[in-house]
């Protein structure tokens, strides 16, 4: 633990600490109030109502009778809701997506689009209103099918370039001794977070006021000043609890039609998603297909690497999942061709999921180097640290920092890896096979142009304000001890307000990038207001504030990779006479910069190990592809990790502070999860000596693969 001199005591250093959340008795009380639970005088309640056909256009909504029910204010529809503009790049720079842009015109682009919003005076009478509503359809064909083979695929940049290449791929692979040509696919998955999508909206005194659950609330002012044609001063947007995000919670259909209903009505208009429409609404992250193409010398030394990805996206929006990005940071040959191509489908549109790309991504291309592995007689992660890169395979820039051999080393050390059989198939525990397996993680680390305010109160403490959101991760309480070593004082002495657009631009929390980007900002704030009381300046009874903006100090830093990284270690015991698996153990050792708060550093990396596991082994929205819509959209028919099924599991880390970065910072948000769904399924490998390739590892899926012959190998 640190310390630092004031000029009046001596305080230890927080960042570094175990701290408990701030607000945890508030959260455990009841206190916290979240979107949906937040009262106000005169509140009607909306009710969205989906389509039931996956394409088409939509031939009359039949208003009257659900207009002389109980308690029902309006019905809202392409007929007569307020017009919107789309016609914009929003704060991530990208256009909006018209999912959001609710009731513009009668079309149709898949099951579970929203066609109306009835609103009355409670939830109760909403909903009833809401299922008597009828409305007809004229129905067309719907196409839903993702396969490799599509002719229509195309490539997509999104937030990186669609395609990358280097040097003669046909010629590496033909010089090589090993080579590995495979395909991967993992399913669609949804985000499905405990807090369902809530908002409120109002007019107060010509001002759009919008409580909302949101991961960053000048993002949702922002696109809803542009959509409704407002001043961003207009538009006020709060949300100061959130249960809940992983790339979910941007704009979406809940906050457009609340905004809509309040405007029509001159009311407070409170729209909530069903868990069933979260399903439809919410995003998720996109079924993928991809081919690894691997050429390596006898000591697996890779001589050529093609990783290609091919995800849906709806008819009406462009979403890449860029499940082929992450070959661009962690290996290098000669040779190398990486691609991201989408197609487009009758479908939802995808959105931003834990880990976007790295996720799928990390399982294809761990998979791949431990088939690898095998084929050249090379330990797994001998193979691994043998490819280590000097500089970005792809961008030739150098590493800020790149420890993955020390997450390998230790996690190693710690999971007992040199006493590990390396045949498949050999090791037993009565009825079940055992097995381990690993696979190497990484995430970008970056940071946004953020602003923050931290104020010298009279009374001895400081606030600080930023439009920071924290969605679970422990944010507030992180920023807490920034802003309490920043300022050489304890924490008690902090007070941090987040969730507000009024507290001025900043980063949302997404990408890795939240804490990171905010503590900057809070730093440079929280550094000029010390030194003008290190001056002797008297504090007046409002207080002195200063304001910071990182837009500057982020356009100085020089051109680097800027990664976090990790080592995932399982193991499984496969039952295959039922087909179970279950994750007896894990370990992931991480390099993810300097961490601020070990509690809750902790729980987010094992949080994201804990998904690897389902991911692994039971996520799986299935579509009906005679209806487009999915079978059993809910928590019953979408089946996740309980805890039953989650093991031991332990996260960790190795010392690796960003020289760059005035705490030290990279990010833990999402890499826990990145590499943890590979690293089970090689761990599936080694217990049968059979290979899937095909997530989720079901049990059917277990027992329909072809046994191999003792001590050998075979495919699912």
């Amino acid at each position: 633990m640190t310390t630092a001199t004031t000029g009046r005591t001596t305080v230890e250093g927080a960042v570094g600490t175990a701290h408990t959340r701030v607000e945890g008795r508030d959260k455990v009380t009841g206190a916290a109030r979240y979107a949906g639970e937040l009262p106000f005088a005169d509140l009607a309640h909306g009710w969205l109502v989906l389509s039931t056909v996956a394409r088409g256009r939509i031939r009359s909504v039949d208003t009257d009778p659900v207009l002389g029910m109980p308690g029902v204010l309006a019905v809202l529809h392409h007929g007569n809701a307020p017009r919107v503009d789309t016609d914009y790049i929003g704060m991530l720079g990208i256009p909006p997506d018209p999912t959001a842009a609710v009731f513009q015109d009668d079309r149709v682009p898949h099951a579970g689009w929203p066609v109306a919003l009835v609103v009355a005076g409670t939830p109760e009478q909403a909903r009833e209103a809401a299922e008597a509503l009828v409305v007809a359809y004229d129905e067309e064909p719907h196409d839903i099918t993702l396969s490799a083979d599509r002719a229509d695929a195309y490539p997509v940049d999104g937030h990186m370039p669609a395609e990358t290449v280097k040097g003669d791929l046909a010629a590496g692979l033909a010089a090589s001794a090993a080579v590995v040509d495979e395909e991967y696919t993992t399913p669609e998955e949804h985000h499905s977070m405990m807090e369902p999508h809530a908002a409120t909206a109002l007019w107060d005194g010509g001002r759009l006021e919008v409580v909302d659950s949101n991961q960053g609330a000048t993002w949702v002012q922002g696109e809803l000043a542009k959509m409704f044609s407002l001043d961003e001063s207009a538009v006020r947007v709060r949300s100061e609890h959130v249960g809940g995000g992983f790339g979910s919670k941007g704009l979406r259909a809940h906050q457009v039609s609340a905004v809509m209903a309040a405007t029509v009505l001159q009311r407070p208009v409170r729209v909530v998603m069903t868990r069933r429409q979260m399903f439809s609404l919410a995003g998720y992250r996109s079924p993928t297909t991809q081919r690894v193409r691997l050429g390596a010398d006898p000591d697996g030394r890779l001589r050529a690497l093609e990783h290609r990805s091919l995800n849906q996206t709806s008819t009406f929006y462009e979403f890449v999942e860029p499940g082929a990005g992450v070959a661009r940071i962690m290996y290098d040959a000669d040779a190398h061709r990486t691609a991201n191509h989408v197609v487009r489908l009758d479908v939802p549109s995808p959105t931003f999921m834990r880990a976007p790309g790295e996720a799928p991504g990390s399982f294809a291309i761990e998979a791949a180097l431990d088939e690898l592995a095998e084929r050249c007689g090379v330990d797994p992660i001998e193979l691994r640290l043998r490819n280590e890169p000097e500089a970005g395979p792809v961008s030739g820039l150098p590493f800020s920092s790149r420890n993955l051999a020390a997450c390998f080393t230790e996690g190693a050390r710690r999971f007992g890896w040199a006493q590990r059989d390396p045949r498949p198939g050999v090791r037993r525990d009565g009825r079940w096979l055992l097995g381990t397996g690993t696979a190497a993680a990484s995430f970008q680390a970056g940071a946004a142009p953020s602003t923050a305010l931290v104020t010298a109160e009279a009374d001895g403490t400081f606030t600080v304000r930023i439009a920071a959101a924290d969605i679970g991760t422990g944010a507030r309480t992180a920023l807490t001890l920034v802003a309490a070593d920043a300022l050489e004082v304890t924490p008690e002495r902090i007070r941090v307000r987040i969730g507000d657009s009024d507290f001025g631009p900043a980063m949302i929390a997404g990408g890795s990038m939240g804490t990171r980007s905010w503590a900057w900002a809070i730093s440079i704030a929280a550094g000029e207001l010390r030194e003008r009381l290190a001056l002797g300046t008297s504090i007046p009874p409002e207080g002195i504030t200063v304001r910071s903006d990182t837009t500057e100090a982020l356009g100085a830093l020089a051109q680097k990779e800027r990664h976090s990284f990790g080592a995932q270690f399982a193991e499984v015991a496969v039952d295959t006479t039922t087909g179970e698996v279950r994750v007896r153990r894990m370990l992931g050792i991480f390099a993810a910069g300097r961490i601020v708060n070990p509690l809750t550093a902790r729980n987010q990396l094992v949080g994201g190990m804990v998904w690897g596991i389902s991911m692994a082994l039971h996520e799986e929205a299935v579509r009906d592809r005679a209806s487009g819509g999915l079978y059993g959209p809910d928590l019953v028919g979408y089946h996740v990790a309980t805890h039953a099924d989650v093991p031991d599991v332990e996260a960790d880390w190795v010392d690796d502070p960003d020289p760059d970065d005035p705490v030290g910072i990279k990010g833990v948000g999402e890499i826990g999860i990145v590499g943890a769904a590979a690293a089970v399924a090689n761990a599936v490998w080694h217990a049968t000596g059979v290979r899937h390739r095909n997530l989720p590892i079901r049990p059917d899926r277990v027992l329909s693969a072809t046994a191999p012959t003792a001590g050998g190998t075979t495919d699912a």
